[in-house]
C-alpha cells in the first residue's frame, strides 16, 4: 500500500491520522508498505519489522507550486542510509519519461541503484510516461512499456506503473519487463468492484502485484477492501468471489 501522497498533498483526505491508516491496514493483512520519511519517523513502531517496509527518497515542489507529472524540479531529499536506520527493506524513485527532469531522474535512479546493492536493499522505481510533447497517450502499451523498459536499464529491482486499460494492453509492458511490475492505483476508482477489477485483470496480464494508495484509505471500507485484493493477488479469485470472501471474514 502507498501511503507517500502527503509530500505532494500536504492535506489529502484519508490520511489525516497516519496512525490509524497504518494500524488498521497491518491488522488487515497487508504485504508491504511505501510511505515518506516523516510517517516512519514517527510511526516506525507501529509496522510490525517482519513486514516489508519502502520509503520514498525524492521528491519535488507540492500541488501548491507544480502540477503533478508537470514538474521541472525533482532530487533526491532522503538516502539508503535514512533508509536503513529507519528500519526500511526497500526505498522508491520516480522516473517521469517525457519531462524535462527525465534525465534527472534517470540520474538518482541510476545513483541510488549501486548504493542499493552495496546495501542489500531493494530499489522500486515508479516509472510514469507523462503527457508531453511526444508523449500523447501515457497508457499507450508501447510507452508504458518502454517506461519499465527505462527502470530495468537504470538499475530498478522492481517498478510500478501505470495499467493500460485491459489485460492485452498490459501483457507487452510485463513482457518487455525482465522484472517483476506492480501497477499504481491512481486517483480513486468509481467502485469497489472497479478496483478489484483492475487488480484481477494486471495479474492476469502478468502483474507480480499492486500498489494502490488512495484506492484502500479513502474506502468505505480499508479492510474489506485489502482482504479482497489479497485474494485476487494471493489466490485468483475473481472479484466478486474476493469481495464476498472479504465481506464474510
Amino acid at each position: 500500500m502507498a501511503m507517500d501522497h502527503g509530500r505532494t498533498h500536504g492535506v489529502i483526505q484519508g490520511l489525516e491520522n497516519p496512525r490509524t491508516v497504518l494500524e488498521t491496514i497491518v491488522s488487515s493483512g497487508i504485504d508491504g508498505i511505501l510511505t515518506t520519511f516523516g510517517v516512519l519517523k514517527h510511526f516506525r513502531s507501529v509496522i510490525p519489522h517482519t513486514l516489508p517496509v519502502f520509503l520514498r527518497l525524492d521528491g519535488g515542489p507540492s500541488i501548491y507550486s507544480q502540477d503533478w507529472l508537470a514538474y521541472t524540479e525533482w532530487d533526491l531529499l532522503h538516502s539508503v542510509e535514512d533508509a536503513l536506520k529507519l528500519g526500511a527493506q526497500g526505498v522508491a524513485l520516480m522516473l517521469f519519461m517525457g519531462l524535462s527532469v527525465e534525465l534527472q531522474t534517470f540520474r538518482l535512479v541510476a545513483r541510488v541503484a549501486r548504493e542499493c546493492m552495496s546495501a542489500g536493499i531493494t530499489l522500486m522505481v515508479e516509472a510514469l510516461p507523462c503527457p508531453s510533447a511526444r508523449i500523447a497517450d501515457p497508457k499507450d502499451p508501447l510507452v508504458a512499456a518502454s517506461a519499465v523498459r527505462l527502470a530495468f536499464e537504470h538499475g530498478a529491482d522492481l517498478v510500478k506503473t501505470y495499467y493500460t486499460g485491459s489485460v492485452q494492453s498490459f501483457q507487452p509492458v510485463v513482457a518487455n519487463c525482465p522484472i517483476p511490475v506492480f501497477i499504481a492505483g491512481g486517483p480513486r476508482m468509481n467502485t469497489s468492484h472497479e478496483v478489484l477489477s483492475t487488480a484481477d485483470e494486471a495479474i492476469k496480464a502478468g502483474a507480480k502485484g499492486i500498489v494502490f494508495g488512495r484506492n484502500i484509505w479513502q474506502s468505505d471500507n480499508m479492510r474489506a477492501v485489502i482482504k479482497a485484493l489479497r485474494c485476487i493477488v494471493h489466490d485468483g479469485m475473481s472479484p466478486s468471489e474476493a469481495l464476498s470472501r472479504a465481506n464474510s471474514i
